[in-house]
């Protein structure tokens, strides 16, 4: 029997219109989003999709509600996370990165302006909180030359005219990344230029309902993915020919299949290599009876970053008991500090207070305890009490937020460093820790 079309391409027929999370039930979406592999995943797991266009008109409101609580007329963003947050849209994100041609404007009052690429207009028409999309704030010195300045003068001229109508005239724009030449012309058409930036990482801090369950799908997808890849080393490493490229890129192509999108980093490393940490990965063999230790730093399904690290004892033989005391010193730190989390909490309390490391660890220690995360590693940062600057974060935990809760254990001048990191988040009562993946049961001395 033949079958029209748009029924053959439906993602799941039985499902209507739409799925639960408001998107079309096609494979035909516009806006990047889960895969038909990641909706049965999460199916079979329980789990509670969320509804973008509430998603989508949360965020709005709470970044339009920031510009209005420090009285600016709007803000004006470039970085590609921002405007993400903004507008939910994406358009080569990480050309997007080194060549900023996007941007976002939200006015005081609400109105909502992209301009993207010129031939790319329909990539927001379907969030109707984009009430226009432009183009022309491309301001760089690859697609503008020697005559950067005309473009950015044309770009700040619109952004003057639509401030004077739905910015109330009020001439203070919060701004967060912007080439040189915007700058400039912004503040010749006399704008008080403020922090953007601080308008905008304080917005994302707080999740609402639905944000809290996209992560919760993306934090499945992630770790189901991080499992394809444990599974792949423990199988490829003993056979003497895999190497960390190898191991990394089954977390790609993991992370690909369930509609996540990039990973941040290549924070892989085996054997010596973790020791120091940061070295990336690269083609080295990894040998049996190794550590491997790597920090996910994923942006995953819904655009969501699921920042968790593991390391793990591959190999027939026992790790050794320097290995094992600094995986439970490790499991310790982490644990001990995440006891702290609740909403009314000082960050000042989470730099001193909890657990306090070893002091042949001390020198090669993470360069944080914890940071929130949302789209990617956000506000806040929570230093090490030898880190920690005086009034640089002095403010307090509140439900909704989420924190990572790091730990890098590496011995000075040893062979080898042990990376922990759960993703929790702040509950109105306490925390739940997110982070279900289990730690590696040789080196836990199991």
């Amino acid at each position: 029997m033949n079958k029209h079309f748009s029924e053959t391409r439906k993602i799941d027929p039985t499902k209507g219109a739409t799925l639960p999370d408001g998107t079309p039930n096609d494979a035909d979406r516009v806006e990047i989003g889960p895969t038909q592999l990641a909706f049965k995943e999460w199916e079979a797991a329980g789990l509670t999709l969320p509804n973008l266009q509430r998603m989508r008109e949360f965020r709005h409101a709470r970044l339009t509600q920031h510009v209005v609580d420090r009285d600016y007329g709007g803000v004006l963003m470039f970085d590609p996370m921002n405007i993400r947050y903004a507008t939910d849209t994406t358009n080569m994100q990480l050309w997007n990165m080194h060549n900023p041609f996007r941007a976002v404007l939200v006015c005081a009052d609400g109105y909502m302006v992209i301009w993207d690429y010129k031939n790319a207009p329909f990539l927001a028409d379907f969030n109707p909180l984009v009430r226009e999309s432009r183009s022309g704030a491309s301001m760089f010195y690859f697609s503008s030359g020697d005559k950067i300045e005309e473009g950015a003068e044309s770009f700040v001229g619109q952004v003057k005219d639509l401030m004077r109508e739905h910015g109330g005239g009020n001439s203070r724009l919060a701004v967060d990344k912007i080439m040189v030449p915007g700058l400039r012309a912004l503040e010749r058409a006399g704008f008080e230029v403020m922090e953007g930036e601080e308008v905008t990482e304080k917005s994302r801090s707080v999740k609402g309902p639905d944000e809290i369950l996209a992560l919760r799908c993306a934090q499945h997808a992630c770790e189901t993915a991080c499992f394809e890849m444990e599974k792949a080393a423990r199988a490829g490493v003993p056979q003497g020919n895999m190497s960390e490229d190898d191991i990394w890129a089954v977390l790609h192509a993991e992370n690909i299949r369930r509609g996540g999108e990039w990973i941040e980093t290549r924070l892989l490393a085996s054997g010596p290599r973790t020791n120091p940490w940061f070295q990336e990965c690269g083609p080295r063999i990894v040998q049996n009876n190794e550590i491997v230790a790597f920090d996910t730093d994923l942006v995953g399904a819904y655009g969501m970053c699921v920042d968790i690290s593991r390391t793990w004892w591959i190999g027939d033989e026992k790790p050794r008991p320097d290995m094992v005391d600094a995986m439970k010193h490790g499991h310790e730190h982490i644990m001990t500090n995440m006891e702290l989390l609740k909403p009314g909490v000082p960050f000042k309390d989470l730099v001193f207070k909890g657990h306090q490391l070893d002091a042949q660890y001390n020198r090669l220690k993470y360069g944080c305890r914890m940071h929130g995360v949302g789209l990617c590693d956000e506000w806040p940062l929570i230093a090490y009490p030898d880190q920690y600057v005086e009034g640089a974060f002095e403010y307090e935990l509140e439900a909704g937020m989420l924190l990572c809760v790091e730990a890098l254990i590496s011995p000075d001048g040893g062979d080898f460093s042990i990376k922990l990191e759960d993703q929790v988040l702040i509950t109105e009562d306490g925390y739940e820790n997110l982070t279900t993946y289990p730690f590696d049961p040789a080196l836990m001395g199991h």
